[in-house]
């Protein structure tokens, strides 16, 4: 059994209504063959414009509450890897289309055009404070304490709550909380949609990627019909082989937090652009910053060299491993890992940089710690308002008011304590930095004064 272009690249939507899955269209659709924007360009429309996507700017991508203003946020993170993603498609497509593998309905450039959406939403789901935040939200929900919240759940709904993962979010952001919300959310592509599933199982797969996972029980049904139409191969039952496309957003995530995680780390005095360029002298040349004028300029050009390096190689790798994709045969854990021993090194070295002298560094440390009890003083005002409205229909009026909170995506009588609770995580994943931090401060009454 092997997967195809032509149903690879579907441009089918679905919306998710009630926990009915049906096929959808749109006007923009519906323009014909003459259409100014090409299915995989409303995609991108539709991501570009979502309210998500603009509070990426004020989420932590390595640097919570970072004062230097070049130093990457989610927005900007997001913004270049799609950059990158759809250098690399628009590559993999030229090759495809020289081969012959291309379809005759499609073109190189709607390659790069779905890579480079799945890129722009994949850190959508991301919460307040990065991948502490994950952390914070997990920890809560793992709390022995917290255990009577989760008693009326599955065994599978627990298990999503308490492995709180960023990819599922982003998923269940596209497909469910933008645009329609709740009824099928920005309708994407098929063919965007299964790119966008870096981890194609949910949180009850065991053993799977270290507790990764891009799907919620509340979208399942969603993937299941995503997955059919696109021919994605089933390995278990709600476990399907990743869409080869889903490598190179995986490539393009990899390529710019190693590189520009360095950047941001001269900019803000934890390296200097010697190192810098030590650690990517395998993919530059000394002549390649022989006109800059500053370390900031240095450092740059030397990027800009070693990304294109990588883009090469990474498209190089998935032609020559195209099959292997195609057959959910790839023995990988990423294109990378395949890659000339020029890229696999240096990003790897980048990122023991990165590791060594930026995660841990005490500049970061308070900001991570705190991140804690300031997400869980939200639960903890939410969780038991809401499990009082959903189970015994009869809230205090202290929990009348909190439920306000959650106006814009209200609590119903109708909801099932699963359906309320990922409502919370919605709301709460949602926030900016800024935004739950400030909302700490506040419920603990120390603004007041």
């Amino acid at each position: 059994m092997t997967m195809n272009w032509q149903q690879l690249l579907s441009a089918q939507r679905f919306k998710q209504i009630d926990g009915e899955v049906m096929p959808t269209r749109t006007p923009s659709t519906q323009e014909g063959i003459d259409a100014l924007r090409t299915d995989f360009h409303i995609d991108y429309d539709r991501v570009v414009f979502s309210g998500a996507f603009r509070r990426l700017g004020r989420k932590t991508q390595v640097h919570p509450f970072a004062e230097n203003d070049l130093t990457h946020n989610r927005l900007t993170h997001s913004v270049e890897v799609a950059s990158v993603g759809r250098s690399i498609g628009n590559r993999v497509g030229a090759m495809l289309a020289h081969g012959g593998f291309l379809p005759a309905n499609y073109t190189p450039q709607d390659i790069g055009g779905v890579v480079q959406v799945a890129c722009l939403a994949h850190d959508l789901g991301n919460p307040p404070f990065g991948h502490t935040g994950e952390d914070a939200l997990r920890d809560w929900f793992r709390n022995p304490q917290h255990a009577h919240y989760l008693a009326l759940l599955s065994a599978a709904e627990r298990c999503d709550l308490q492995t709180y993962e960023g990819n599922a979010h982003s998923l269940r952001t596209v497909s469910a909380l933008e645009m329609y919300r709740h009824r099928g959310g920005m309708r994407l592509t098929a063919a965007t949609i299964g790119t966008l599933l870096k981890y194609p199982w949910t949180s009850s797969e065991p053993n799977m990627g270290q507790h990764k996972f891009n799907v919620y029980q509340a979208e399942l049904p969603y993937v299941r019909r995503v997955a059919d139409e696109l021919g994605l191969i089933s390995v278990n039952t709600d476990r399907w082989v990743r869409h080869p496309l889903s490598y190179l957003m995986e490539a393009a995530d990899d390529i710019c937090y190693a590189l520009l995680d360095l950047e941001d780390a001269v900019e803000i005095g934890l390296l200097s652009d010697l190192q810098v360029e030590a650690i990517l002298s395998k993919l530059t040349f000394v002549e390649s910053t022989w006109q800059a004028q500053s370390a900031r300029q240095k450092c740059a050009m030397l990027r800009g060299v070693a990304v294109g390096r990588a883009v090469e190689d990474v498209a190089n790798t998935f032609m020559l491993h195209q099959q292997e994709l195609l057959a959910g045969a790839f023995q990988g854990k990423d294109l990378l890992a395949f890659c000339s021993n020029e890229v696999r090194d240096t990003l790897e070295v980048a990122k023991e940089a990165a590791r060594q002298y930026i995660f841990r560094h005490p500049s970061k440390l308070m900001n991570e710690i705190a991140a804690f009890p300031c997400l869980g003083q939200i639960l903890e005002l939410l969780l038991p308002a809401v499990l009082a409205y959903v189970v015994e229909r009869k809230v205090s009026h202290r929990q009348s008011l909190v439920l306000e909170l959650l106006k814009e995506d209200p609590i119903l009588e109708t909801d099932s304590v699963y359906q309320a609770y990922m409502k919370v995580l919605d709301f709460v994943g949602g926030m900016t930095d800024n935004a739950a931090a400030k909302m700490a401060r506040e419920i603990s009454g120390i603004s007041m004064v």
